[in-house]
């Protein structure tokens, strides 16, 4: 999400793409057997955002706390070096990115999981950086790249899947369609049949924000020979339940292929996390049993569409959905302030009041009172 400028990359990267290929990368790195059956089970993955100070430098405490925060609230993941993160970690005069990845990485590593935990690195730009991002990624241990072809606009299909296959060839890809009006690209049935035939293509991130493409990408998995390989996740974040409790359904050569949205790859899941957690739980439950949906789990799908107009400032074209998250996690106590690394980076006029709002009519959606009881043990 955020301003179509933020997702314009080619200008951090020094190569072109017809240079893409002349970096020595390390052996193809798979996917571990439990991270793949998690994935499959489907989790919860929030986007990390990135905790500044007021001087907009690291805050290295804070940043740890966000990543005990989601491993407490039992996410099955985390997603950092993404939009949420913020795209100018990867400036020259800030030069965040290995940094972040490193500290998550350890943090989850401090933890001492006795549950598969997903680590995803975001790989953005030409082919030259999103390989050398990407190596970085796999070096720090992380389980997948999530590929974003943002900045990429006037690539040939052909040139995005040979860009996505580079990086495959050394981090298991986690696929990306992000929404074209912040910043995406529109992409095509036959690109998504082609992406998924992929052999280290082992999910597929949806998020257009809108039912045709999502559906594009769904049949193009499902016509394609890996259908059972590739795990689908909902970035829809204005449509997130019915995602969730969605099964597709296509007739492939005579037969009946389905399919779900199995978990979520969110910003929005970045905040109230353990009531997301819960949710996912829930609807796990109601997928399992086959049944009719309850109508007021349909309902709390559109408070939860409401709570995110609220975060994400659509109303502004997205420009305040960063700040939007850092307000939530600041009334937590999470972070200090809303800081981004662009200064010009605030709240929307009006947005504010849009918080207070849906805190008031939804206050069963937060988790307020569990991050209080917590906070400090975090922030150790």
């Amino acid at each position: 999400m955020g301003r179509s400028k933020r997702l314009d990359h080619r200008q951090t990267d020094p190569f072109s793409r017809e240079t893409g290929g002349v970096l020595a990368v390390a052996d193809q790195k798979t996917l571990p057997p439990s991270v793949k059956r998690a994935l499959h089970d489907g989790v919860v993955i929030p986007a990390h955002p990135l905790a500044l100070t007021a001087a907009r430098t690291l805050d290295e405490r804070r940043q740890k706390a966000l990543t005990r925060y989601y491993i407490a609230s039992g996410a099955g993941g985390i997603a950092i070096g993404v939009h949420t993160t913020q795209f100018e970690i990867r400036d020259k005069d800030v030069n965040l990115f290995e940094p972040v990845l490193r500290l998550a990485a350890e943090t989850v590593e401090e933890a001492v999981l006795d549950r598969p935990f997903v680590k995803v690195a975001g790989v953005c730009g030409p082919t030259a950086q999103a390989v050398s991002e990407a190596q970085i990624a796999a070096d720090l241990g992380y389980d997948l790249g999530l590929v974003s072809l943002g900045g990429l606009s006037d690539w040939t299909d052909r040139e995005l899947i040979q860009h996505v296959e580079k990086v495959a060839d050394i981090l298991p890809v986690f696929g990306f369609y992000l929404q074209p009006s912040v910043g995406g690209r529109r992409l095509s049935y036959d690109f998504w049949r082609e992406l998924a035939e992929m052999p280290n293509v082992m999910a597929i991130k949806i998020a257009p924000f809108n039912r045709y493409q999502t559906l594009d990408v769904v049949r193009a998995v499902c016509h394609s020979s890996r259908s059972d390989e590739i795990a689908l996740y909902t970035g829809n974040d204005d449509n997130i339940v019915a995602d969730l409790l969605t099964t597709y359904r296509f007739c492939v050569e005579g037969k009946v292929v389905e399919k779900r949205i199995v978990g979520g790859l969110l910003g929005h899941w970045a905040v109230w996390t353990k009531k997301a957690v819960e949710l996912l739980e829930e609807i796990k439950t109601v997928r399992a049993k086959r049944e009719t949906v309850p109508a007021d789990l349909l309902t709390k799908g559109v408070e939860i569409t409401d709570a995110n107009a609220a975060f994400f400032d659509p109303s502004n074209d997205f420009a305040g959905c960063i700040p939007g998250i850092h307000e939530v996690l600041r009334r937590q106590g999470l972070l200090e302030g809303r800081w981004c690394l662009n200064p010009n980076e605030e709240l929307s006029e009006g947005q504010k009041e849009e918080i207070d709002r849906v805190y008031r009519d939804y206050p069963y959606l937060n988790d307020d009172d569990w991050v209080m009881a917590h906070l400090q043990e975090w922030l150790k």
